[in-house]
């Protein structure tokens, strides 16, 4: 479904419920928690995830021209022109992509608050099993944590390659590259295990019938 089309709303208050049964009532949370289960974990979401980090490593490499030009031990002014019209581009699609991976983080805590209320609302066992989605789960695990690997292992990497010829200018781009890719795959982290903790607690032994619900309640991550 496309990104355009509104979230589920959260469940009317319990004043104002009205389904007629409980049959009913449970139609509906499935529906809810399955549709924002792939507004925050499924294949469109992670296309988006992705496609962001591409635009953001984009923007900083064009960056990155003018950054080993400046830092070059005998730069000439041909090359560092031509750093600065590559960095002009590269300004603007590094500040438009760091602008959509925020509103993109901004819009996951509206899902996971929506996700935390409508599965407050009751217990379904096959659709509360759903919600863990074991194998997008273990796709953004894996693919954030490898994020993470390649960006420790460059943050060591170019400084320790780096050579006299280079300069600065190609130290400051490579731990600027291992940065976007070290935060972007904690990001997928935080993302993932917080789902499957969120999940497995919803899906694990009642509370005490003394409690309330709100109580209850399992809080997102």
């Amino acid at each position: 479904m496309s990104p355009r089309t509104p979230l589920p709303p959260p469940p009317p208050p319990a004043e104002l419920q009205s389904w007629p049964d409980r049959d009913a009532r449970l139609a509906d949370r499935a529906l809810a928690l399955d549709e924002l289960g792939r507004r925050l974990l499924g294949a469109g979401r992670l296309a988006l995830f992705l496609l962001w980090f591409f635009l953001l490593e984009l923007g900083w490499s064009l960056i990155g021209v003018l950054l080993t030009a400046l830092g070059a031990p005998l730069a000439d002014p041909m090359t560092t022109m031509l750093g600065v019209f590559a960095a002009v581009p590269g300004i603007g699609v590094f500040v438009t992509s760091v602008w959509l991976t925020v509103r993109s983080l901004r819009r996951d805590r509206t899902v996971r608050e929506r996700l935390a209320l409508w599965a407050a609302l009751d217990r379904h066992g096959p659709t509360d099993a759903r919600l863990r989605a074991p194998v997008l789960s273990a796709g953004w695990l894996l693919l954030s944590f490898a994020m993470c690997g390649v960006g420790l292992w460059l943050g060591f990497a170019v400084p320790a390659g780096a050579g006299r010829d280079d300069g600065y200018g190609v130290v400051a781009y490579g731990m600027g590259a291992a940065l976007i890719l070290w935060v972007t795959g904690l990001t997928g982290l935080a993302k993932a295990v917080g789902h499957y903790r969120f999940a497995v607690r919803l899906t694990g032994p009642r509370r005490p019938a003394g409690r309330s619900a709100s109580s209850g309640l399992p809080r997102p991550e």
